[in-house]
Formats: C-alpha cells, structure tokens, sequence
C-alpha cells in the first residue's frame, strides 16, 4: 500500500485548483472560471489515417525581435503573443517560442520547440506515409476571454481548415489558459466534422471543458509533445496520440502516457507551492501579471478597430 505523500506524487497537478491558490496569493478576489460543458461533440476518422489530411494547431507565437524577451528562461511576455489567429506555410521552418503565464520555467527545458510545436516530426510522418499533412498550420491565441475564442478565433480556424481539406487536428497547448482555448477550438473543430486529439499537460482543465479525445502527459506545462531532446520520447508521444486519433470511440476519451517527467516528483510539488515564494517576487508577479493583461486588452482592442 502507498502512503499519502507517494499518493499525491503520482496525481496529475490540478491546475484549476492551483490558478485559485495563485489567484488569492497575487491579492486578487475573484479566481478564473474555465469553461465546462456536459455535452461534447464528436467526429470519428471517416477513412483511414494513412488517407487523412492533417493540421497541427499551436498557442505558441512565431518569435517578435522588437518584443523582448521570449522563449527558454524568458519572463511571460504578452506584447510577445498574437493576438489574433496565425497561420503558417508548412513549407516553411518557423522560428515558434512560447511567452505563457504559469508555464514552470524553473524545472522544464524551455530550448527544444520539438516539444511545443511538433512539426518536423509531422513532416517526418507524412514522408513515411502515415498520414498526409495540411499545407499550413495554425496558431491559437491565448485568450482569456472564452467568448472572444468561440466566436471569433475558433470559427476561423475552422473554416481555414475547411478551405485545407483537413480531416483531423492535432492541438498542442501550453500554459492553462493554452488548455482551455485548445479545448474550445477542438469542440467547434469537432462540430464542424473534424476529428481532434489535444496533447496536454493541463489533464483536470481540459476534462473540465470536455473534449473528444486527450492524450494526457504528466510533464511540466510545455512539454505536451514530448520530452526536450528526446526523439523517441517524442514520437512514442505523437504515435500515441494518433493512436487516440484512430481508436477512440466516444467523447471524453483520456489516455495517460506511461511516461515519466523524472524519477521524483518534487517539481510538482513545488510548482503547486505558492508559499515557497517570496513575497517581493509574489508582487513582480502581479505587476507581471496586471501588465500583461493591460497588453492583452489593448491588442485586442487594437484589432477590434
């Protein structure tokens, strides 16, 4: 019999729970509500995975120079993130970071974008003929407003894959707030007679929206693709995922990867902790976070004109 402590090791983190404690010991009132729906649409493979047209959706943000710190050991940074629906040409490399609030830059690799944003090993799947891929990809903008997703960046992204011939999405989030837009984009996708499968790290977020299809990694926020500079973790990460893609039966279908971030689980522990803060940088991470959703209200505001 394990005891409590090794009990609580082996949980996913409760991200929910974890963004009310973060709330209350940033100073606010008022904690974020995700999204929930009991009703989840779902669109099974209509041919053969081999046959199937596939798009990668993405919340990471093509890297802005003149915006300051991105990526690897960089500081949330919203005047980084697009805030409107991206699309890129496959053709192409890209040069995608990640500038999210919560990610844990203190115990996961932030270098290696094959973790993020699997692509190349997309590519690399389509030259084996597993599957045929889209000719662009998409990104999603991290928006706290559920709303402005639904109706304005979800339906988009929709009729872009549309206009692709697109039969199934693969969506890689990164922060929480990532998790909930994927999952919004998802069930619209799905609506629309497009199967989905999300990888993810958020596991209580996105079964709280309600999905189709997850394939759950216990890693740090980041790394839903696979470990950083481990090949075949990546691709044992993105077979399982199809996998999903092809076998699952009925909405809300969760499978757990059998891999482990490390042999401990300190690092969940400790990203869980707002106490083992200090407050000076308890109160940079409010000003952080006041002045990133100031940005974020102005950008969008911006784009509304």
């Amino acid at each position: 019999m394990r005891d409590d402590n090794a009990m609580q090791d082996d949980d996913p983190i409760p991200y929910i729970q974890r963004t009310h404690d973060w709330y209350r010991a940033l100073g606010y009132d008022t904690p974020y509500r995700y999204a929930h729906f009991e009703e989840v649409p779902f669109q099974r493979l209509r041919k053969p995975l081999a046959d199937c047209v596939l798009a990668l959706v993405t919340t990471a943000a093509p890297y802005q120079p003149d915006k300051g710190p991105q990526g690897a050991g960089a500081p949330y940074n919203a005047g980084a993130k697009f805030h409107a629906p991206y699309t890129g040409d496959t053709a192409r490399d890209h040069d995608l970071r990640i500038s999210h609030v919560a990610i844990d830059r203190r115990h996961a690799n932030m270098d290696d974008a094959n973790c993020w944003f699997p692509l190349p090993l997309l590519r690399r799947l389509a030259g084996e003929r597993r599957l045929r891929l889209a000719p662009r990809f998409h990104g999603a903008p991290t928006n706290r407003s559920q709303r402005h997703t639904l109706e304005v960046d979800a339906p988009l992204i929709v009729q872009r894959c549309r206009d692709d011939g697109v039969d199934a999405v693969v969506l890689v989030p990164n922060c929480p707030v990532c998790h909930q837009t994927v999952s919004l984009v998802a069930r619209e996708l799905e609506a629309a007679g497009i199967a989905t499968v999300i990888l993810g790290a958020a596991k209580d977020i996105v079964e709280h929206v309600g999905v189709p299809r997850l394939l759950f990694s216990d890693f740090p926020l980041g790394n839903a693709a696979g470990k950083p500079h481990d090949p075949s973790s990546q691709r044992e990460t993105l077979e399982l995922a199809l996998r999903l893609l092809e076998e699952a039966t009925a909405p809300r279908t969760t499978w757990t990867s059998p891999q482990r971030w490390s042999a401990s689980a300190d690092w969940k522990l400790d990203y869980c902790n707002p106490e083992r803060v200090e407050p000076a940088e308890l109160a940079r991470l409010r000003a952080e976070f006041d002045a990133g959703k100031q940005t974020a209200r102005t950008l969008r505001e911006q784009g509304a004109r």
